[in-house]
């Protein structure tokens, strides 16, 4: 019987230890293939390079906006490239928005390896990028996506970013990965375990501005009860939409999308009342 015990307590202690070695693996699913921005339906988006705090120089793909409204910046989810957001991308560019398609380092080509701290390095650069730019956005929108939306939740409410950026937009958010990783692993110690925290739910009460937060009610990846628990953490202004029958991977709907935009342009039409609501 001790044996058997053992035994047990091996093979857990050997499965834990492989869950904190290999979790980035679990966590950042990234085509490291260069995108074509042809390919994605995009090729009106310009190629930039992205210079980082740390010495890197990021791919990414960017298109001014018209009509003066604000730009999208994209923080796209874990596996993939901005190859594959290039639909998204051309919703918003064709209803007059600009967009930044934000790629992370070790994906798309680009060097390094992912991780929060990296991640959030890259996406601050995104945003020192169009501070930079000549034509500077009229607004900034921080579009999260999945795992990127844990960094636009903690990016808003960076003091150094906070006057630019007119609203966030979350589809499928978290409240932390620690949270999602205890869902999926209910029998591992993934608080003592996870190495890249994500917590939203913390950040989400440093903004104060506009929030959208759009969530699938069958979501089985991120589960819509974070969602909502995010969301209910949040200030005012606020709205969200819950997605009857949907998943994680099936909101990219263009009457989703649709949503977004009649909602951002509703925030801008103080400012803008060319705009049609």
């Amino acid at each position: 019987m001790l044996n058997i015990i053992f035994v047990v307590v091996g093979i857990y202690a050997a499965f834990t230890g492989g869950l904190y070695v290999f979790q980035r693996n679990l966590l950042y699913y990234p085509s490291p293939d260069k995108p074509d921005r042809i390919e994605s339906g995009v090729p009106d988006m310009k190629e930039v390079q992205i210079p980082t705090g740390d010495g890197l120089n990021l791919l990414a793909w960017y298109k001014e906006s018209t009509a003066g409204l604000p730009t999208i910046v994209i923080y796209h989810g874990n596996a993939g490239n901005i190859g594959h957001r290039g639909g998204k991308a051309r919703m918003f560019i064709d209803a007059g928005f600009g967009v930044l398609l934000v790629e992370y380092r070790g994906y798309g080509g680009n060097p390094g390896k992912p991780s929060e701290s990296g991640l959030l390095t890259d996406g601050r650069a995104a945003l020192d990028f169009l501070s930079r730019q000549k034509n500077k956005p009229n607004g900034i929108v921080l579009y999260g996506e999945s795992l990127g939306s844990g960094i636009a939740v903690r990016l808003a409410g960076e003091p150094a970013y906070r006057q630019a950026i007119r609203a966030v937009v979350l589809i499928a958010p978290y409240t932390s990965i620690t949270d999602v990783a205890a869902h999926h692993y209910p029998f591992f110690p993934a608080k003592a375990i996870v190495k890249d925290k994500f917590d939203s739910l913390s950040a989400i009460r440093n903004y104060d501005g506009a929030l959208l937060v759009i969530h699938g009610e069958e979501d089985r990846t991120v589960p819509v009860s974070f969602g909502r628990k995010l969301f209910s953490a949040a200030r005012e202004p606020k709205k969200a939409y819950w997605v009857a029958g949907a998943g994680h991977n099936d909101l990219f709907r263009p009457e989703n999308y649709n949503l977004v935009i009649n909602y951002l342009k509703r925030q801008f039409t103080t400012i803008l009342p060319k705009i049609s609501q």
